[in-house]
């Protein structure tokens, strides 16, 4: 079965298919560089993780953009009450969010689009979608888009433009414009704005980007420089930003370029505490900085994500953290086990195609994350049993492979049991010895070489199936 992944736009499980298989591009929208992204903005940058782990292990050469948006009325706001120019603001937040994107072993972008840093093409996107009649100058000097000029608008979020009303995120500026569902492009600046350094002088006035701007022009000025098109294969994001942000994305690229923005659009769910989405604004939200400072494998958070499809509401708890962390630290001990059976042993590629085949049909059915770790706990029992029964290296060094291209995509197995190499064959070496000392009777050196092994770190069990070992918990 090949890869379908749900559309937004179609409101179906499609079948995957790129502009120019094997290439990808990936938008995905970033966090708003105001505060510290909170485990629920995670939860949905886990899912864009894992859809690029995905595709890549399917073959895709994905090139994935996201954007950082350092300039909108939240960074405007806080850099103001902070005292300071909006870059001084904004800068401490964008390094806390690659840091705790690492904490959680989210794969790098291959680039980072700050929105102060494509002023000149938004403004160039304004001055076309000018010359094409579809936005229009106000009396106070900012700059609308005209959505009664864009007979689609609304098929994104299924909503009949007769029935769009003034709400928060629609029309949350006090500027004149000429119908209540338009949407700024340009604003025009105030004083609030020029007092952080947040305006820009243009041909159609001195201002500064709207929210919904930004996303269109950095996108199309990344793929148009390094592929020569105006289309994305997939744009992803939060359900919250369906409408009106990707609504206004859609409007703005296609009336300029008169092409398909986006081929696949993809939103995750919420990530909820007690029925509530975590946000700042209802003040119950716990930062990934929390999670690292409580001393809590990344792991454990993966996993906990990936139990819920990401189209479902994540229900986040104490309890169901404490039980992912239980849940990767028995797949390190898994792993440990499995690279000192397999040894140096040539792999039996044979070894492990049951988990393949599970894993990839779960995750080519719209990412069903929930089903491919069941496949892979399914896997480690079964594993288990047969290592107890005496399965040789060769089966153990296939299953590791399989089990490693496996968490090459999910990537929750704790970092302090993945051990490195070098560490892992002196322990087969010196299990080895030890083994060899006790058959011949010379328990004093079997022991001595038992507190050798301690004294790395590792815990040594001995079993009716042979010994076992596990890295020690710092």
């Amino acid at each position: 079965m090949s890869l379908r992944l749900y559309n937004t736009l179609t409101r179906r499980v499609d079948p995957f298919e790129p502009l120019a298989p094997p290439r990808v591009t990936l938008y995905t929208c970033g966090p708003t560089v105001w505060n510290f992204a909170h485990i629920g903005n995670f939860r949905t940058f886990l899912f864009e993780d894992l859809l690029r782990r995905y595709l890549e292990y399917s073959g895709y050469d994905v090139f994935q953009i996201m954007n950082l948006t350092d300039v909108d009325d939240r960074t405007i706001q806080a850099a103001a009450k902070a005292g300071v120019v909006l870059t001084k603001h904004t800068e401490p937040f964008t390094q806390a969010f690659f840091e705790d994107r690492d904490y959680l072993r989210i794969k790098p972008a291959h680039v980072y689009t700050r929105a102060t840093a494509y002023i000149g093409p938004m403004v160039e996107l304004v001055q076309q979608l000018l010359d094409c009649r579809i936005a229009y100058r106000s009396e106070d000097g900012s700059v609308y888009y005209a959505v009664g000029k864009f007979d689609t608008y609304g098929r994104l979020s299924q909503l009949d433009k007769r029935e769009l009303k003034a709400g928060a995120r629609v029309a949350s500026d006090e500027y004149a414009k000429d119908n209540v569902q338009d949407f700024a492009l340009w604003k025009a600046a105030v004083p609030e704005d020029e007092k952080v350094g947040a305006a820009w002088d243009t041909p159609f006035g001195r201002g500064r980007p709207g929210w919904h701007l930004e996303c269109s022009a950095m996108a199309l000025t990344e793929i148009r420089s390094r592929f020569g098109i105006e289309t994305l294969d997939i744009h992803a994001g939060g359900v919250d930003l369906i409408f009106p942000h990707h609504e206004n994305e859609i409007a703005q690229s296609e009336g300029a370029t008169g092409r398909t923005f986006a081929r696949h659009w993809m939103h995750g769910e919420f990530l909820t505490v007690e029925g509530t989405k975590m946000s700042k604004r209802f003040g119950n939200f716990l930062t990934a900085r929390d999670l690292r400072e409580e001393g809590l494998d990344p792991a454990a958070f993966r996993r906990l994500v990936f139990l819920t499809h990401y189209r479902q509401q994540l229900s986040f708890s104490d309890a169901g953290l404490r039980a992912a962390q239980g849940s990767v630290t028995r797949l390190g001990e898994f792993r440990d086990r499995l690279v000192l059976a397999a040894r140096t042993a040539k792999a039996d590629l044979s070894a492990g195609n049951e988990l393949e085949t599970q894993f990839r049909a779960a995750m080519d059915d719209d990412l069903n994350a929930p089903e491919a770790m069941a496949a892979v706990f399914s896997f480690v029992t079964n594993v288990n049993r047969e290592l107890d029964a005496g399965a040789g290296p060769e089966k153990a060094a296939g299953w590791l492979k399989v089990f490693d291209r496996t968490m090459d995509v999910l990537d929750v197995t704790p970092r302090k049991a993945a051990v490195a190499a070098d560490l892992a064959a002196w322990v087969a070496e010196r299990i080895a010895a030890r083994q060899q000392a006790r058959k011949a009777g010379d328990y004093a050196a079997a022991d001595a070489i038992r507190g050798e092994i301690a004294a790395r770190g590792i815990e040594l069990e001995d079993t009716p199936a042979g010994p076992r070992w596990k890295k020690r918990d710092a």
